[in-house]
C-alpha cells in the first residue's frame, strides 16, 4: 500500500502559524501535524509515502529526508503551481500502480485504516471516502448517500437552507489507480468539486465509511489550538502519551530546577532549561531547545522550538512560534513579532 499526502497548500486561513513554514508542518504536541498522521499509518502497515507539496517544500523535505529515519520510504513530487487536489493527485500518477489512500495534509482524525481498507474491498469501490458528522456542514463538502453506502451527490459548502446531510468528506480517501484516468491533466482540479461528480455520472461507485469518532481540520489558530488541549484531555489519541495516567511528559537531555514548580499537565520538548523559580503549566507544551528563565511563568501557551523566555517574564495564553526571545515585560499577554496572537 501507497500513502499520498496532499501538502502543497499554503494554508492562508492558519496564517500568521504559516509565515514561515507549512501548513502540515505546525507542531502537534510537539511534533509535525504529518509526522503524527504518519505514525499512524505506520501503526496500519503502511510505509511508502508520497509528499505533494509546493509551499516552502524544502521545510518538509529537510525534516523527512528519505524518511528512513522514521522507518518509511517517503517520495516527494513537487507541483510548480498549486493543481489543487485532483490536479495534485493526477501530478503523482506514474508513481500510483496500485490501490492507494490519499489523504488531506491539515486533518487529524482517529480513523482504523487498515478497516477501511477492508471495508474499500468489500464494497468493490472505485473511490472510498471517510466521512464524519458535523451540526454545522455549510463550510465543508457535504455527502448524501444510499442506504448500501453508496454516494449519490455532493454539495461543496451549502447554504443553510439547502443542508440535506451532515455528513461531510473528511480528506482521506482509497483510490483505485483507474480513477486517475479520468482526472484531467496540466490544469488545476478539484477532486470534491470536478472529479467525483464526473464519477457519479459515468456510473463508479464511491463507497462511504463512517469509522470516524474523532475529526479536526487543522484549518485556523482555533482549531490549531484545539487539538493541542485535545492531546491533553484525551481525545486526540497520541501513540506515546496519555495524559490521564502521566501529567508530565518529558523528553530528553532537559534540564529542570529544583526549584521549579511544574503544574501537569505539560509536554517537554528534549533539550530544554526550565531555570530556578519558573512556574510551568498547566497545559503547556514546550518543544525542543526551549529556555525558560528563572521567576518566569508561563500557562496555557504552546511554544514551539528554540525559544528563550526572559527572566521574569510571564506568558499565559500564547502561541509562541520558533526562534522568539520573550523579554522582561509587565504586559499579561506576550506578543512578538515572531509570536502569534494572544488567545483572549
Amino acid at each position: 500500500m501507497q500513502a499520498l499526502f496532499l501538502a502543497g497548500g499554503k494554508g492562508t486561513r492558519l496564517y500568521p502559524l504559516t509565515r514561515e513554514i507549512p501548513k502540515p508542518m505546525v507542531p502537534i504536541m510537539g511534533k509535525p501535524l504529518l509526522e503524527h498522521n504518519m505514525n499512524l499509518l505506520k501503526f496500519h502497515g503502511i510505509r511508502d509515502i508520497i509528499l505533494s507539496i509546493c509551499y516552502k517544500p524544502d521545510y518538509i523535505k529537510n525534516y523527512f529526508g528519505s524518511g528512513a529515519a522514521f522507518g518509511l520510504n517517503i517520495k516527494y513530487i513537487t507541483e510548480e503551481s498549486p493543481l489543487g487536489t485532483g490536479g495534485a493527485i493526477k501530478n503523482c500518477e506514474n508513481y500510483l500502480k496500485s490501490t492507494f489512500f490519499v489523504f488531506n495534509s491539515d486533518i487529524l482524525s482517529n480513523i482504523n485504516y487498515s478497516e477501511m481498507l477492508r471495508y474499500h474491498k468489500r464494497k468493490n469501490a472505485a473511490v472510498t471516502i471517510a466521512v464524519t458528522r458535523v451540526d454545522n456542514p455549510s463550510n465543508y463538502g457535504v455527502i448524501e448517500y444510499t442506504k448500501n453506502g453508496y454516494a449519490n451527490s455532493f454539495c461543496e459548502k451549502p447554504k443553510a437552507d439547502k443542508i440535506t446531510s451532515h455528513f461531510i468528506n473528511a480528506g482521506v480517501y482509497i483510490f483505485e489507480p483507474d480513477v486517475l484516468k479520468r482526472i484531467p491533466k496540466n490544469r488545476p482540479v478539484s477532486i470534491e468539486r470536478e472529479v467525483f461528480p464526473q464519477l457519479l455520472h459515468d456510473n463508479y461507485k464511491i463507497a462511504i465509511f463512517k469509522g470516524c469518532n474523532y475529526w479536526l481540520d487543522i484549518g485556523t489558530p482555533e482549531k490549531y489550538i484545539r487539538a493541542n488541549q485535545d492531546g491533553f484531555n484525551g481525545k486526540l489519541y497520541l501513540a506515546d502519551m496519555n495524559f490521564h495516567h502521566q501529567t508530565i511528559y518529558s523528553n530528553t537531555n532537559t534540564q529542570i530546577s529544583r526549584s521549579a514548580i511544574l503544574r501537569g499537565p505539560i509536554y517537554i520538548g528534549k533539550n530544554v532549561q526550565i531555570r530556578p523559580g519558573a512556574i510551568v503549566g498547566p497545559r503547556v507544551i514546550l518543544g525542543d531547545n526551549n529556555v525558560v528563565g528563572e521567576g518566569s511563568s508561563i500557562s496555557n501557551s504552546i511554544l514551539w522550538n528554540k525559544i528563550v523566555i526572559h527572566n521574569g517574564v510571564k506568558v499565559e495564553r500564547c502561541i509562541i512560534t520558533d526562534k522568539s526571545v520573550i523579554k522582561n515585560t509587565s504586559r499579561r499577554n506576550i506578543i512578538t513579532p515572531s509570536s502569534v496572537k494572544a488567545i483572549k
